[in-house]
């Protein structure tokens, strides 16, 4: 839940109630009242004896992991938590959303925020500079996050008597996983407890641990007149001169601020786009103004045709086709009409965030979509006879349109 979908008074509540805990006890007290906004129609309490059992590393209660490939035929590491802990971290991870502010160079994971915001910084620039930050979640090890957590706005204190909060948060957030990391110039595989890739705190903690990566290189690019960005571990920089050269100081110093916030530059994915060329920040070209690549357009318009064309089953085994050829790092392929039709949705669901929903390209395609769909659905209105007439009314209306 994005603290958006709260209301004003319950954040007021959630901030409050933050600013004066200090024990355990108070914690798990706040721990439930989030519980309760998130899951209004469960039972169950967080009591003190619960979050130490979720916070040891060897509980059975933790994560489930397993492996999903990527794109460029390696894998990564999911940590998926088990229902208590996943319960218990999305309440600490809506408390950080109400206490913390995020910097404002940061967009990814933010409320408000999106892939095209973060690309809208860019637009119309002779140079688009851009790096990834390697194993970013794995990077941030339960050190970082205890230590940051001592500091404002947090002040989880040994001194102040209420460190035990700052190590629930930090014990339960964290988990051990199995990564890379360089020792006498060798790079070396070794246990460390750091931010897991599929919890929900996650995010919010990495935004945490990198306000002073994000102040720096804000400053950095403010020095050489640059536009600077961070969507998670994904950094630009744009102008309209060049600074970007490897052996130059601009890098040299970028180099030197993320070296010493513990961060390692993935040099596979350093990319210098010059304006001749198509830019792409976050995915989105931003040459002129924000769009989706021509490429995107017309998979959009085939996949549509096949449908149009030869009918559903027909049409269904040429998508597949071409879904399985562009996505064959993905496992779970479903080969259903409903699969095609939630895949075409989604895509169409991301040219309307990108191009606008009164754009021509698609609001046509969408005409389209909308005669195929067997299952197209007006929630916008179902949802507002629930509210003016009641749930049988909505779910009677639901069933005459699927």
């Amino acid at each position: 839940m994005d603290t958006k979908e709260i209301t004003i008074e319950q954040k007021k509540k959630i901030v409050e109630f933050f600013g004066v805990v200090n024990t355990s006890f108070g914690f798990c007290v706040l721990l439930n009242y989030c519980q309760r906004i998130l899951y209004p129609k469960t039972v169950y309490q967080i009591s003190q004896f619960e979050l130490r059992t979720l916070a040891h590393p060897d509980s059975k209660k933790r994560y489930k992991t397993f492996t999903i490939r990527k794109k460029n035929g390696g894998t990564r590491t999911i940590h998926a938590p088990k229902p208590e802990l996943k319960m218990v971290l999305r309440c600490i991870n809506l408390i950080l959303q109400c206490v913390y502010t995020v910097h404002e160079n940061a967009n990814g994971f933010v409320e408000g925020k999106s892939v095209v915001d973060n690309a809208k910084l860019h637009c119309n620039n002779n140079y688009i500079f851009n790096i990834d930050l390697k194993d970013f979640f794995p990077s941030i090890e339960i050190g970082r996050v205890l230590n940051r957590l001592s500091y404002p706005p947090f002040n989880f204190k040994k001194e102040k008597g209420t460190e035990e909060i700052g190590n629930y948060i930090a014990w339960l957030a964290c988990e051990n996983t199995l990564v890379e990391r360089e020792l006498d110039g060798n790079i070396i595989k070794t246990v460390k407890r750091v931010l897991p890739q599929g919890s929900p705190t996650s995010p919010i903690l990495s935004n945490i641990i990198c306000e002073r990566l994000d102040r720096r290189l804000t400053g950095l690019a403010n020095r050489f007149g640059l536009r600077y960005s961070r969507y998670a571990d994904d950094v630009t920089f744009s102008s309209m001169h060049n600074v970007y050269q490897k052996d130059g100081e601009f890098r040299k110093e970028m180099e030197r601020i993320i070296s010493e916030q513990y961060f390692t530059i993935n040099q596979s994915k350093v990319r210098l786009q010059k304006s001749i060329m198509r830019q792409e920040v976050t995915g989105i070209t931003v040459n002129k103004q924000v769009n989706v690549s021509q490429k995107y357009i017309k998979q959009l318009r085939m996949w549509l045709y096949y449908w149009e064309s030869y009918g559903t089953v027909k049409g269904l085994s040429l998508f597949l086709q071409s879904y399985i050829k562009d996505k064959s790092h993905v496992k779970k392929v479903v080969p259903t009409p409903e699969f095609m039709e939630a895949v075409i949705g989604g895509k169409l669901n991301y040219l309307s965030m990108v191009k606008g929903t009164e754009n021509s390209t698609y609001l046509k395609l969408k005409e389209r979509f909308d005669k195929l769909s067997s299952n197209y659905v007006d929630i916008d209105n179902i949802l507002s006879v629930w509210e003016e007439n009641g749930i049988d009314e909505a779910i009677n209306l639901y069933s005459k349109t699927v």
